[in-house]
């Protein structure tokens, strides 16, 4: 609106009635110059101003052009030639989404199928002299180019082609070759061009043909005209050498290495390192001598299941490992190159044995007695478990004949120190992991899909709909869901967004939207969407990640593969405990899977041992016998918090010797051990042997808090509070994440989370303190919240299969046999006696826990009338009861609670008479 200031007047001239009319801008300026020098002198009336307006209306209206015939057959042709061009782009665009869908195995074979088919065609064409329209093709363009050098064109597309079949999973090398070929190419037709005279193209096309071609003009001439073939052939000779390295990928400080390695293979110059090993040879053959006789006449099981322990397959194992990585075995391995005392061959039977007892073969008496004869301390042989073996010693038997094993061993070989409280592990010589190869492998992850541009398109309509300057700049797609890049115009409120978070939800139709307000790192706001084609994460690729990285570290495992695509591991020992948590078939036993079978490929029982607790009884038995436990898999509740205290009491041992040692940490303990830093006291019987790190896994935490709660979360309090440094962690697993279960306590000490779906808002608030949770679609999607961090990872959770569990089960089992501890499970106070406190009142006892655990009823009033008994004996009951862990204690006027159920009446009972309970 523009205001006209004149001498008496201040009105605008948008509120006149003038204004109101679209004229020409010409056409209103021509009136009013004449009154403009009048209006200086004397005021202008207002009531001119519909003179104006009605002087305005006699303009006379635009002449209509005559209708055109040929107007509507233009528009007719148009809009069928539109139709048509409409119709072909969309068979054409329905095509390429189709090819663009297509799996890349098989675009990669179609390839190297169509490269095989261009070079049979330039075979046809420049071997056989090819006729017709093709052959004056190939003629043109592959002679044309290649000049006399067209007749090795086929070969090489078809090298390329086979390589393309050969290496499908190699795609990162085909720039390097493509570069390298177009170096190789152009520096050896630009020579062979110089060699044939460098002819010009005023000698004919012809002979353009009959030297380099195309190609080696281009290279050559530039080059001759500008320094002369003296310059021109050395650097086209550099350039051809480039192209060479390039393909083969040899750096040039790598040539002699692997000309050398070329001269070994030709036979040209001498391996030196087979001359390393031929020095060896008399000892391995000797050692291998000794090892036959050790065991003769032993039988061999052959079956189509695992392959049982071979001596002569760990021996060759053994060797093989001098060149490459050594692996990590429970027990140190004696010399190559000295004589073999009774021990090693005493520790060899031994090993050779555990494959017979597991597989229910009767040991040789010959074999027995040797194993009887070594055993470790006071081990009394209760189960068919092969006997661990003595350590090697360094005493030497004088030459190199084989002892005699029909005699007893020395009395100092016998009469070993035990290892005192600290965990034993079988005596096998050698333990190998698991090979990788056991687990399966995924194929490769989609950056895109068809979907992801249905719902790039639905986010910006709905933008424009509401209005709001947004625009999505980018999408990363996860196995499960895609985070969408939203980023804001200027002055746009992050709440614009947020607000339209169900109207999100009814573009792309999926109830499960989630908003990032903003990506951490990010200056933009991420719309989480499930893709509609989910992928599966296979455990197997998670931890090929992890071993490629050469991390080591035992205690680290597999988790699944975050939004972004990268894969998500988690060392349990900077956790250091963790609380996993979620619905019914949300992944939780499978997250549970993936880490105890990350365990098992990653370390040897030297270096982990696991305490398994598993109340459902039937998640965790695929596991049962692995040599990773220290006690079978635990089914009672129980059973379970006696486990907990053990594992407490463990706790209070090794927090001794680093006290008493003067380290912090259980790593810089068991480093010093290695290294023999730490000695034991003078006078003392124990051999200091490095701690394992001991993983409690609990399957089911709601269980054990229903039957003994002040037990269990006492030991879980405690086991947090203290136990990182004595490398003990916990994992704690449950289905129903309330507040009774996962109490404050354990909460505030247990750092790390892993929730998956939840069905409430407020399972979500007890797992992670933040909603979340509750928008998970299930299935192994899930959030990681670390100790330390401040948002969740989105990821999908790894999965294995139950026959990848069994397989990498049976080798474990085959490596090694579990050395199970007796006290484990195992109350500190076994009274095998009536108590003095009981008294003559055992009978009155018995009647009165049998009435209060039948009728899950605690109440003195209720002993006294049932019982007969005064107000004294009947409170006297209860005290003893409550002393016994059979009833809770007193609250006032209500009925104490029972924490023993009826099913469990007969070993209460057992223990209140003094009897063994079965």
């Amino acid at each position: 609106m523009s205001l006209v200031v004149r001498p008496g007047n201040l009105t605008p001239m948008a509120s006149r009635p003038s204004a109101a009319k679209k004229q020409p801008a010409k056409k209103a300026a021509a009136p009013s110059k004449a009154p403009a020098k009048k209006a200086a002198a004397k005021k202008a009336p207002a009531k001119k101003a519909p003179a104006r307006k009605a002087a305005a209306k006699k303009a006379a209206p635009a002449p209509k052009p005559a209708p055109n015939p040929t107007g509507g057959v233009y528009r007719l042709v148009r809009a069928v030639w539109l139709g048509l061009a409409h119709a072909v782009g969309a068979v054409f665009r329905g095509i390429g989404n189709g090819a663009k869908n297509l799996d890349p195995a098989h675009r990669k074979d179609g390839v190297a199928l169509l490269l095989i088919a261009i070079a049979l065609i330039c075979a046809a064409g420049t071997w056989a002299d090819l006729r017709g329209p093709v052959g004056d093709l190939v003629e043109i363009l592959v002679t044309g180019s290649f000049g006399r050098l067209d007749l090795l064109v086929p070969i090489l597309v078809a090298v390329i082609a086979v390589r393309f079949i050969r290496h499908p999973e190699k795609p990162e090398a085909n720039g390097r070759i493509v570069i390298g070929l177009s170096a190789l190419v152009i520096g050896v037709l630009g020579q062979v061009h110089i060699a044939c005279g460098s002819p010009a193209r005023s000698d004919g096309m012809q002979a353009i043909r009959d030297a380099g071609g195309l190609i080696g003009w281009g290279a050559a001439t530039p080059l001759t005209y500008s320094m002369g073939d003296v310059l021109a052939v050395p650097l086209l000779v550099l350039l051809t050498v480039f192209g060479l390295l390039v393909v083969t990928a040899t750096p040039v400080n790598a040539i002699p290495q692997r000309l050398r390695a070329l001269g070994v293979r030709l036979g040209v110059l001498d391996d030196p390192e087979a001359e390393d090993t031929d020095a060896f040879a008399d000892d391995d053959a000797r050692y291998d001598e000794q090892w036959r006789e050790a065991l003769p006449g032993r039988p061999r099981r052959r079956s189509g299941g695992p392959r049982a322990y071979d001596p002569d397959e760990a021996e060759q194992d053994a060797l093989s490992q001098r060149r490459g990585r050594p692996r990590r075995s429970a027990v140190p391995q004696p010399a190559m190159d000295r004589q073999l005392d009774a021990v090693d061959i005493a520790a060899a039977a031994a090993a050779d044995l555990d494959g017979a007892v597991l597989h229910g073969m009767p040991p040789s008496p010959l074999v027995a007695d040797l194993t009887q004869g070594v055993g470790v301390g006071d081990r009394e042989p209760t189960t068919p478990t092969p006997v661990p073996a003595a350590r090697p010693r360094q005493e030497k038997l004088g030459t190199g004949a084989v002892p005699d094993l029909t005699k007893a061993p020395p009395e100092e070989i016998r009469d070993l120190p035990p290892r005192a409280e600290q965990l034993q592990l079988s005596g096998d010589i050698t333990y190998s992991l698991p090979s990788l190869d056991l687990l399966e492998r995924g194929g490769p992850g989609k950056a895109r899909s068809a979907a992801n541009d249905a719902v790039v398109a639905s986010l910006t309509n709905v933008f424009t709909e509401f209005k709001v300057d947004a625009a999505v700049t980018g999408f990363t797609r996860g196995p499960t869901v895609t985070r969408y890049e939203v980023e804001l115009g200027p002055a746009v409120k992050v709440e614009r967004i947020t607000a339209l978070t169900k109207n999100i939800a009814y573009a792309v139709a999926s109830p499960d939207v989630r908003i990032i307000s903003p990506i951490p790192g990010k200056s933009a706001v991420g719309i989480e969407i499930p893709n509609t084609d989910r992928e599966m994460v296979n455990l197997g690729d998670v931890l090929r990640l992890a071993d490629a990285a050469e991390d080591d570290h035992p205690m680290l495992v597999a988790l699944g593969k975050d939004v972004e695509g990268g894969y998500v591991m988690a060392n349990l020992a900077k956790m250091p405990h963790i609380l996993v948590a979620g619905a019914t078939g949300s992944g939780k036993s499978s997250c549970i899977n993936c880490l105890i079978t990350s365990v098992m490929v990653r370390a040897t029982p030297e270096d982990v041992r696991m305490v398994l607790v598993d109340p459902k009884r039937v998640e965790l038995t695929a596991y049962e016998g692995i040599p990773h436990l220290i006690t079978p898999i635990i089914t009672n509740p129980k059973r379970a918090a006696e486990a907990l205290q053990w594992v407490v009491r463990e706790m209070d041992l090794r927090y001794d010797d680093l006290a008493a040692y003067g380290f912090r940490h259980i790593d810089d303990f068991n480093e010093a051990i290695r290294n023999g830093k730490v000695k034991p006291p003078e006078g003392s019987e124990r051999e200091l042997q490095p701690y394992p790190y001991l993983l409690v896994i609990v399957d089911e935490l709601a269980d054990l808090m229903m039957v003994a709660p002040r037990d269990v979360e006492d030991a879980i309090v405690r086991i947090t509070q203290l136990a990182r440094a004595a490398g003990i962690h916990l994992v704690l697993a449950t289905q129903r994440p309330s507040v009774d279960v996962v109490t404050g306590l354990i909460k505030a000490n247990v750092p790390s989370r892993l929730a998956f779906a939840t069905s409430s808002l407020a399972d979500s608030r007890v797992i992670l303190d933040q909603p979340g949770a509750e928008k998970l679609i299930g299935k192994g999607d899930g959030l990681f919240l670390p100790m330390g961090a401040n948002k969740p990872t989105r990821m999908q959770g790894a999965f294995v299969t139950e026959a990848e569990v069994a397989v990498v089960v049976q080798h474990c089992k085959d490596q090694m046999a579990p050395v199970f501890r007796d006290d484990v499970t195992v109350g500190t106070k076994q009274k095998k006696e009536i108590d003095e406190d009981i008294g003559d009142d055992l009978d009155l006892l018995c009647q009165a826990a049998e009435l209060v655990v039948s009728t899950q009823f605690g109440s003195t009033s209720m002993l006294q009338r049932k019982l007969r008994v005064g107000f004294a004996k009947a409170g006297r009951l209860m005290d003893l009861m409550e002393s016994r862990n059979i009833v809770g204690p007193s609250e006032g006027s209500k009925a104490r609670d029972v924490l023993v159920k009826p099913d469990e009446l007969d070993g209460v009972l057992a223990v209140i008479r003094g009897e063994s309970e079965a």
